[in-house]
């Protein structure tokens, strides 16, 4: 079991728990108030800093009513802290894209994370022949 330390910078937002005991993944939380129009761009802080353990990072991405409920797109697509940022005041952010007029409440959940193990280090070895044989185009559908 790994332990993360987590600085709590809000006050109001619910404490860091599973997704009602169904998932591995963790629901993040509005620190704010936020109202955009539609077009507009902002980080929206949810007030918590949080130390990884050594070798870990956090892929942070929409829950998958986030759109339904708040009509924003999260503009990076996945979000990745790395161990690094682990200060007291790197509170985590998630950047959005408002595609409709919209309101956020400090205690939504508008988002979600895990935790994954970094990768490992690589070599490339670069060859003449991969040992595969052509799948014939594009992806799984052999398209080009």
């Amino acid at each position: 079991m790994k332990t993360l330390k987590i600085r709590y910078i809000s006050n109001e937002i619910e404490k860091l728990r599973y997704i009602d005991g169904k998932s591995d993944w963790i629901d993040l939380r509005s620190a704010e108030n936020v109202t955009l129009k539609a077009g507009e761009s902002r980080l929206i802080r949810l007030g918590i800093a949080v130390e990884l353990p050594e070798g870990y990072e956090a892929h942070i991405v929409p829950r998958s009513s986030t759109y339904r409920n708040f009509g924003i797109i999260q503009t990076n697509h996945m979000g990745v802290v790395d161990h690094s940022y682990c200060g007291d005041e790197d509170e985590w952010k998630y950047p959005v894209l408002a595609m409709r007029d919209t309101e956020i409440h400090v205690n939504d959940r508008i988002c979600q994370f895990r935790i994954m193990e970094n990768q490992p280090k690589l070599v490339f070895e670069e060859v003449e022949h991969l040992g595969s044989a052509s799948r014939g185009g594009f992806g799984t559908t052999g398209v080009k």
